[in-house]
């Protein structure tokens, strides 16, 4: 029997796509309290802090979020501005205990959603008890750079900022020292890493020298826990991603994917019902694809990571609304994690 036929009737079919299923219940937060205590054992007192991740659009950040962590928590794309809400992903290093926060990247915004996000971006750092700037090594220090290396003294003050010069395969170590030495003049960072956000290369050393940064305390989050989302964000932002690799031109930054209900299933499934929001009704026919074709390949792109990302089988149903004016409606800011106010002009 093929992996088609042991999902349950019409799923990631066009007729699927188009139906509402019944009323589900929703899946809240993963646990987020602080565990508490003092946690202090034979190797020492436990450490744990924040880490904002900054930088351009397309500069790794996500990318280096999910290498961190060690699984994928944020959406990943060739195209930019995908990264639209802080992400959260809980790294251990030792006995100590990382949260990443992975913001939007930092570039001139034009309408309502960019605002939002690049103010996210900016709030994501205020908390942090320490930032990491990307910068792209084969790219050097561009004007969005150089806007951010501007604005650091201002946002900042005196929190530490560490530098990684990310893509380092892509040039050679000349061009590369020099470009270390050009940032650092621009702005006094505590430390400058070369890595390969893609490749791995010197991410398990600056992993552990911001282990060995973070400010004694308990750990924040239960030591298996891997983000600080709710679950049907996260499986919203796994379907957005799809769409988004499978879509070209402006139509990714024209559609929103929200969970609709999550039903747990007495088989230890889970049923879960997701709703794309577009912007012009001709966008939802680039959306379904002829025949359905390219719902039913995100459909069961998404179902897939979903299923190894939760451990256990998934029946995902997709259903695409054309709602004109999305962009400008709070509930819509609200399920990206967003503050409708920060759009403003």
């Amino acid at each position: 029997m093929s992996e088609h036929d042991q999902t349950p009737e019409g799923e990631d079919t066009p007729g699927a796509a188009q139906g509402a299923g019944p009323e589900a219940l929703h899946e809240d937060d993963l646990p987020g309290a602080p565990i508490g205590g003092d946690q202090h054992g034979e190797d020492g007192p436990t450490r744990a802090g924040y880490v904002a991740l900054i930088g351009e659009p397309n500069a790794g950040k996500s990318t280096l979020l999910n290498r961190m962590v060690g699984a994928k928590v944020s959406i990943v794309t060739h195209k930019v501005q995908t990264t639209r809400a802080r992400i959260r992903g809980v790294a251990m290093e030792g006995r100590s205990q990382i949260v990443f926060v992975d913001t939007p990247g930092l570039f001139r915004p034009r309408r309502r959603l960019d605002r939002a996000m690049v103010a996210a971006a900016w709030s994501g750092v205020a908390d942090a008890d320490m930032v990491v700037l990307l910068i792209e090594a084969h790219r050097g220090i561009t004007d969005g750079v150089r806007a951010i290396l501007d604005s650091l003294p201002e946002r900042l003050g005196r929190k530490p900022v560490a530098l990684a010069i990310n893509k380092i395969d892509k040039v050679k170590s000349e061009a590369l020292l020099k470009l270390a030495q050009d940032c650092n003049a621009a702005h006094p960072f505590v430390k400058t890493f070369m890595i390969s956000a893609e490749r791995g290369h010197g991410a398990a050393d600056l992993k552990e020298w911001l282990g060995a940064e973070m400010p004694e305390s308990p750990w924040l989050y239960p030591e298996d826990q891997l983000a600080d989302l709710p679950l049907r964000m996260i499986a919203a932002e796994m379907t957005r991603e799809k769409l988004t690799l499978r879509l070209h031109q402006e139509l990714p930054y024209e559609l929103t994917v929200e969970t609709e209900s999550w039903q747990e299933r007495e088989d230890g499934s889970a049923r879960i019902d997701q709703m794309i929001y577009v912007a012009r009704e001709g966008h939802k026919g680039i959306v379904l694809g002829k025949g359905g074709e390219t719902i039913k390949a995100v459909s069961k792109a998404a179902r897939e990571e979903l299923a190894e990302f939760l451990g256990r089988k998934v029946h995902l149903f997709l259903q695409v609304k054309v709602r004109p004016n999305w962009l400008e409606e709070k509930e819509r800011y609200s399920e990206m994690g967003l503050d409708f106010r920060d759009g403003n002009g």
